[in-house]
């Protein structure tokens, strides 16, 4: 026969639960040293953010207006050379018109009877473009502004995501990139006191494109609408040599797959090797094919590394950039960026703070001072209120804290003041359970039952108030996470967990105790 319906796989079960969260728990208190000689699984501790640490607080702004501006460049050369691909002829060619911050394009054509094409060739170009064409000729393309909202949204996307991999690049730990607002970046770098280095590397767009070079243009000196004289660096930084390039992009960056700096074991050479994934290698291998003989050029930032010549297809998406490096760290650097992807727009710091050690640690500290404060108080309210069932209840308070840390470690959670303040609430609410079994036990003793069956009432009929209750704070959480940033979520996430660990402590730990309590000392009325 079972007591409260403990069978022994139950027992071990719970026993083992708490075994297990004494284990992982662990390695948040012992020393690096210690915790280094730990096995690999066991080595995951709760990581401290960046108020609890110290460190370096960015706010980035993420230049859509340059992005905007240059779609419209790239709009403009399309429209451009599909016409004259096509030999629609134009009185007024095409060109951007701007008024309150909504862009146009505006061009005439000569014959009207090619106005169907015209339009046919716009749309093959974006479907989003709206399109009308006056009775005299002239054809208005309208960006859609939901187009250009979806656009916007994925730059800052592809932003967090290209911070986050040149980030991890530096070898910075548990940093937190979030959005602010429609194109604010945070972020924060915990144990960075000097954050210029990231600031170099973030501030770099990295922007890599093969454009062909205006061989015409550049002979005679004389660029057209469909061209531009970039700086032509090659290592030097005063940009006194022009080149001519094609505004048209070849090859854009973006199709790039790796790159790595590499020097040639024969000539001791510097360089970085690239390889393309399946879209960019096919490209490559066609514009080297279409342009044998002819110069190209690998543009990063607007600036021309390098003008070699297309001696031959190259097939296999792989290629190199020689000369212009003066050290393999140079090289180095460079590979980094390319490989961590081409930032979409241009970063600009618009704040920036650091956070010192020193009051991160009077942080852990108040933090640690009110958790203990809490605790002590809501065990001593426990024993006064319920004798030995109180303790019963701190001793499951315990394993609940017990099973939080050792929950966000194997999460690797990184813990923030709100998450402090989480864990602090966590203490009052994990006793909520046991208060309403512990007075529904009351009140069965108070009718005249039996200690024993009015210990299985209070477990058995307070079940369903401990669940509706701790289901809509977990809600609440849920609502938090989903719709909150970095602090707000670590909140959600404390009280989440420390809220689903006290449905176990509460309502198993505390019931395995009575029991052996019950069992060893054959009561016949309860101190409670």
């Amino acid at each position: 026969m079972t007591l409260f319906g403990f069978s022994n796989t139950r027992k071990i079960a719970v026993l083992a639960a708490c075994a297990l969260g004494i284990v992982f728990c662990v390695p948040n208190v012992v020393k690096d040293d210690l915790k280094a000689k730990l096995p690999s699984w066991l080595q995951s501790t709760v990581s401290l953010g960046l108020d609890l640490r110290g460190g370096s607080h960015l706010q980035l702004e993420v230049d859509l207006k340059a992005v905007n501006a240059e779609f419209l460049s790239t709009l403009l050369s399309d429209v451009r050379t599909s016409l004259r691909k096509e030999h629609i002829k134009y009185k007024t060619p095409p060109h951007v018109e701007d008024r309150d911050n909504n862009p146009k394009l505006l061009f005439t054509i000569t014959d009207l009877s090619q106005s169907n094409k015209a339009l046919d060739l716009i749309k093959k170009i974006d479907p989003s473009l709206s399109t009308q064409i006056s009775p005299e000729g002239q054809v208005t393309i309208t960006i859609n502004p939901i187009a250009t909202q979806e656009r916007s949204k994925k730059i800052i996307e592809q932003s967090i995501e290209v911070i986050r991999r040149r980030i991890d690049e530096t070898g910075t730990s548990e940093p937190t990139i979030l959005r602010q607002g429609d194109d604010r970046i945070i972020v924060q770098l915990p144990g960075v006191e000097d954050p210029q280095e990231v600031k170099k590397r973030l501030g770099q767009t990295a922007k890599m494109t093969f454009n062909m070079v205006d061989s015409g243009a550049q002979n005679t000196g004389h660029v057209s609408a469909d061209s531009s004289m970039l700086s032509y660096v090659r290592g030097e930084e005063d940009g006194s040599r022009k080149i001519a390039v094609r505004n048209h992009v070849s090859v854009s960056g973006e199709h790039l797959l790796d790159a790595q700096a590499t020097t040639d074991h024969e000539t001791g050479e510097i360089g970085v090797s690239l390889s393309f994934n399946n879209v960019g290698a096919r490209k490559f291998a066609e514009i080297s094919a279409n342009n044998i003989g002819k110069q190209f050029a690998i543009v990063l930032d607007g600036k021309v590394l390098t003008a070699p010549v297309f001696r031959s297809a190259i097939p296999n998406g792989k290629a190199s950039i020689t000369g212009g490096f003066s050290s393999i760290k140079e090289a180095n650097d460079l590979a980094i960026l390319l490989r961590a992807g081409s930032l979409p727009a241009p970063l600009k710091v618009v704040e920036e703070r650091t956070v010192g050690p020193s009051l991160g640690a009077d942080s852990i500290q108040d933090g640690r001072n009110a958790t203990v404060i809490a605790f002590l108080m809501v065990s001593v309210f426990m024993i006064l209120g319920y004798s030995l069932f109180g303790v019963f209840a701190n001793v499951a308070l315990i394993f609940n804290m017990i099973l939080l840390f050792a929950g966000l470690s194997l999460l690797q959670a990184t813990l923030t003041l709100p998450g402090i303040a989480g864990i602090a609430m966590t203490i009052g609410m994990a006793v909520d359970a046991n208060v309403l079994i512990y007075e529904r036990i009351k009140e069965e003793l108070r009718l005249g039952t039996p200690a024993l069956a009015a210990i299985e009432a209070g477990y058995d009929r307070a079940m369903t108030t401990i669940i509706d209750s701790n289901l809509t704070t977990m809600i609440a959480a849920a609502t938090l996470y989903e719709f909150g940033s970095g602090p707000i979520r670590g909140f959600a996430v404390t009280t989440a967990l420390g809220i689903t660990v006290s449905m176990f402590t509460a309502l198993s730990v505390t019931k395995l105790l009575t029991a052996w309590w019950f069992k060893n000392k054959q009561v016949e009325s309860l101190p409670i």
